[in-house]
């Protein structure tokens, strides 16, 4: 007698690619991202202040006689980037919910099932909301410094908008909102909660300068002076400031002591204060629970 024996089945391998890679990640979060409808109203109210400021600064420009060229490229890149001092705000915003909103619905725990690692997932957030904040507040500024030449124009005021010194200053408004965002996002993921964040990122760029500054006026202090040189809405609003000519900034020195930060240094400190909150921010992802 013969048995008869079943012919043994190929099972396919499933191929490696199907492991969590950052450029997944990255895709899942741009996902997340745009189809949020918090991102497309904030996204929306940065162009609109953004366009909406500067068309406003350049039709109440008075100049009072003639402008030296310093001062005309001085003034296109204020009306251009006058908004980034309001949208700094919205980006802040942004940057908490990006994050916040998972923790109050819970799908951080999907988040992190997909991603066991969790490091992955807080800089794929970052880096999307950081490329995307850019970009938004590029075109925002670009179109702004356009729509207002020929207002500008008409004062007499001649923007060159080509000039490598205009060009860096319109690229750090830009830089500015989206570090600020990505600032915001690593208060988010500290605090785990909405309020409690946006409380702290707005108060970091609004309450703490002010109620230094008034300490500083009150007690001429230099010191308060320098400490709010180091502050993040203080350090990177030197992204956008125009620099100036050798013999004005020789012409204005400061007093003995004082710190004065040029655009570089203010991007650094902007960058070391997104360091340490992201890196306090990913130890306690690492050790709480989800």
């Amino acid at each position: 007698m013969t048995t008869a024996t079943a012919p043994a089945t190929h099972v396919p391998s499933t191929p490696a690619t199907t492991g969590v890679t950052f450029g997944r990640v990255m895709r899942s979060e741009w996902i997340k991202l745009r189809t949020l409808r918090s991102t497309v109203w904030c996204f929306g109210i940065i162009a609109l202040l953004t366009i909406g400021f500067g068309i406003l600064l350049a039709f109440t420009v008075n100049t009072g006689g003639t402008v030296d060229e310093e001062s005309q490229k001085g003034l296109a890149v204020n009306v251009a980037t006058l908004g980034v001092n309001f949208t700094q705000l919205v980006a802040a915003v942004l940057g908490v919910l990006i994050i916040s909103g998972e923790y109050s619905t819970g799908m951080i725990r999907s988040t992190f099932a997909a991603v066991p690692a969790r490091l992955p997932a807080l800089f794929a957030k970052a880096l999307v909301l950081a490329l995307t904040t850019f970009v938004v507040a590029l075109v925002s500024i670009a179109i702004t410094a356009l729509v207002t030449i020929p207002i500008l124009s008409g004062k007499g005021i001649e923007p060159h908008l080509g000039d490598p010194g205009v060009l860096w200053a319109l690229l750090g408004g830009a830089g500015y909102l989206a570090l600020i965002a990505v600032m915001a996002l690593a208060f988010g993921a500290i605090l785990r909660s909405s309020a409690g964040g946006i409380a702290t990122a707005l108060g970091l760029l609004l309450v703490v300068p002010l109620v230094l500054q008034i300490f500083a006026s009150l007690t001429n202090a230099q010191w308060i002076q320098n400490v709010m040189a180091f502050l993040p809405s203080s350090a990177g609003g030197k992204m956008f400031e125009l620099g100036h000519s050798a013999a004005a900034q020789a012409a204005a020195q400061p007093p003995a002591g004082l710190v004065v930060l040029d655009g570089v240094q203010g991007l650094l400190v902007l960058l070391a204060w997104i360091v340490v909150l992201l890196t306090t921010a990913s130890v306690l992802l690492k050790r709480r629970d989800a």
